[in-house]
């Protein structure tokens, strides 16, 4: 098989669905995960209107020993893996610092940390045997920009920054171009429930940074260890 594979998390919604399309589009068989079967189900659908096929792989990133499935799986099935784009992520609870939850803190470090160490474990050889492996994990401005009651997701957010960052530098002797990627507010169903009274219409929608995150993921991209602003 010749066509290039990409895994994609948080598929059904936001960023990552619409990423899931865009690389669709420019002809990359999609592998889509996230929770809800029926969302993936719909970006299915929208990917076969376009003539492509989607591969769906419903997964709950709280499961960690699943997340440790996915390259074998990937490899029995493809043979190989080209690109890993994690848009996943967890707001959890915006609260004071003495006021965190110890199940808030380990969901929302699982999803936006632990997922990420997994996927590179899981996934890590398959993109380095790649020909031209390419890596994008959605950050956000709180990983470096700590901010009152964003302790949880900042923290979670900013282990995941430096943990991808490490991961580039061990690669830069191969051909595996791994960077985060920085977007700004956008109107999603995570920034909704964390500004529940923002205006929604005022902000952009997803589609419009999905093409710049395919665009880390083609193979003529030479941007390595960066954190591109959207």
């Amino acid at each position: 098989m010749t066509q290039r594979i990409a895994l994609v998390t948080g598929a059904s919604r936001g960023l990552g669905n619409a990423v899931a399309l865009e690389l669709a589009r420019r002809g990359v068989h999609v592998v889509a995960t996230a929770r809800t079967q029926g969302a993936l189900e719909a970006l299915d659908d929208a990917i076969r209107a376009m003539g492509q096929e989607a591969t769906l792989l419903p997964l709950d990133l709280l499961e960690g020993e699943t997340i440790d499935q996915v390259g074998p799986s990937l490899y029995a099935r493809f043979g190989r893996l080209d690109i890993l784009v994690h848009a996943a992520g967890m707001l959890g609870t915006l609260t004071p610092a003495h006021h965190i939850t110890e199940r808030d803190w380990t969901q929302t470090m699982a999803v936006n940390a632990s997922a990420a160490w997994r996927l590179i474990r899981t996934a890590g050889p398959l993109l380095l045997a790649a020909e031209a492996g390419r890596a994008v994990f959605v950050t956000d401005a709180r990983a470096t920009e700590p901010r009152a009651f964003w302790g949880t997701y900042g923290a979670s957010k900013a282990a995941q920054h430096n943990l991808v960052l490490a991961w580039a530098e061990e690669s830069d002797t191969t051909r595996l171009r791994i960077n985060l990627a920085e977007p700004p507010p956008m109107a999603t169903r995570l920034r909704r429930f964390a500004m529940p009274g923002e205006d929604q219409d005022t902000l952009p929608k997803p589609e419009k940074f999905a093409p710049a995150i395919a665009d880390l993921c083609e193979v003529a991209e030479a941007r390595h260890g960066q954190v591109v602003r959207l």
